[in-house]
C-alpha cells in the first residue's frame, strides 16, 4: 500500500478501437534514433519502448503534460483523470495532484512518426510537436462533404468519391459547365432543406455542387456554393460562377471554391456562395410564385 494511500471502488474503463494507422505509427518498437527539425523529416525514428510508456492505460493515446501518476507511479493523462473520477485504475489508489515530471521531459527527447504514415505521410517530429502537425497534416483522411445528413464517413479523395457514388447514390457528372434546375412544390416549407448534391469530375478533380434553402436571420434566402475535394492550397488554382436569372433580370457570383476541410456548414454561415432573397427566388420562378423553379447555370475554370 502507498503511503497515505487510499483505495477507492473499482472502475470499469473501455478501450477504444484504434485504427491500424495508429498502431503502426506508434508502436513500431525496431527502429533507432534520427535527428529531426520541427517541419519533420523523412526517416527512421527513435522510441526503444519508450513511448510506450507514454501511452495512457485508459484512452490508449499518447500523453502530453499535464501527466498525471498516483503515489505507486502508475500514470494516466490528464483528460482520463477526471473519466476515472480521481482513482487510478491500476491500483484503485486516490490519485491526488502528482504530475510525473519526469516522464514530460523523457517525452521531449523523443521522435515519432506521424500517426497517419499508413496514408501516406512519412515525415518524423518531435514527441510535442507530433500533435500539432497531425491537426493540419495533408494526409489526414477527409470528412464526407455530403450535406444530407450527419455522414461519419472518413477517407481519402478516392474513397470518398466511390462512397458518395455508391452510398448516397449523389448525381455524378463529367465537365466543367452545368446548368441545373431546382424545383420545389411548396417554397413556404424550408426547414433548412437541402437539395441533392452533385459532384463534376473537372480538370482531373472533383467538385461538389450544393444547393440549399435555411433562415438567414428573419429571412428564407436559397443559395448556391462549390466545395473542392482536396485541401485548400490546390482549390485556390480554380475560380467559379454561378448565374441565376429570368425575365431579363439575374444575379451572378463568382469566387474560389472551399476546401470539404471546411464544413459545410462553416461555408454556408459564411454566405460565401450565390445567394439568393425568396422574393427574388419566386421571381425568377415565374407563373403564381407558388412553386419554386430555379435554372442555375455555372462553370469551373483553373486559374493560370
Amino acid at each position: 500500500m502507498a503511503p497515505g494511500g487510499s483505495t477507492c471502488k473499482e472502475v470499469i474503463v473501455s478501450h477504444p478501437t484504434v485504427a491500424d494507422y495508429d498502431i503502426k505509427a506508434e508502436n513500431n518498437s525496431s527502429l533507432a534514433k534520427t535527428s529531426v527539425g520541427l517541419a519533420g523529416k523523412h526517416g527512421i525514428y527513435s522510441n526503444n519502448g519508450v513511448n510506450e510508456l507514454l501511452e495512457c492505460p485508459v484512452c490508449r493515446s499518447l500523453m502530453y503534460p499535464p501527466i498525471h501518476q498516483c503515489p505507486n507511479g502508475h500514470t494516466l493523462c490528464s483528460n482520463c483523470k477526471n473519466r476515472v473520477h480521481n482513482c487510478c485504475p491500476t491500483c484503485r489508489y486516490d490519485l491526488g495532484n502528482i504530475r510525473c515530471l519526469a516522464l514530460e521531459k523523457v517525452a521531449e527527447s523523443l521522435e515519432l512518426p506521424c500517426k497517419y504514415q499508413g496514408l501516406g505521410c512519412h515525415d518524423i517530429f518531435p514527441y510535442y510537436s507530433k500533435l500539432k502537425h497531425e491537426q493540419h497534416c495533408h494526409y489526414r483522411p477527409y470528412n464526407c462533404p455530403y450535406a444530407g445528413s450527419e455522414c461519419s464517413v472518413t477517407g481519402d479523395i478516392p474513397t470518398l468519391v466511390a462512397h458518395l457514388k455508391n452510398d448516397h447514390k449523389v448525381d455524378m457528372h463529367n465537365g466543367c459547365t452545368f446548368n441545373h434546375r431546382y424545383v420545389k412544390s411548396d417554397p413556404n416549407e424550408v426547414e433548412n432543406a437541402t437539395w441533392m448534391l452533385t459532384v463534376f469530375n473537372c480538370f482531373g478533380r472533383q467538385f461538389c455542387l450544393h444547393f440549399e434553402a435555411f433562415q438567414l436571420g428573419m429571412a428564407l434566402v436559397y443559395m448556391a456554393f462549390l466545395r473542392f475535394m482536396g485541401d485548400d492550397n490546390e482549390a485556390k488554382k480554380f475560380s467559379y460562377s454561378l448565374e441565376v436569372g429570368a425575365n431579363g433580370r439575374k444575379l451572378t457570383w463568382q469566387g474560389v471554391p472551399r476546401s470539404i476541410r471546411d464544413s459545410h456548414r462553416k461555408v454556408r454561415d459564411s454566405q460565401d456562395g450565390l445567394i439568393i432573397q425568396r422574393n427574388l427566388a419566386l421571381y425568377f420562378s415565374g407563373g403564381d410564385r407558388q412553386e419554386l423553379k430555379l435554372r442555375i447555370t455555372g462553370r469551373i475554370w483553373k486559374e493560370e
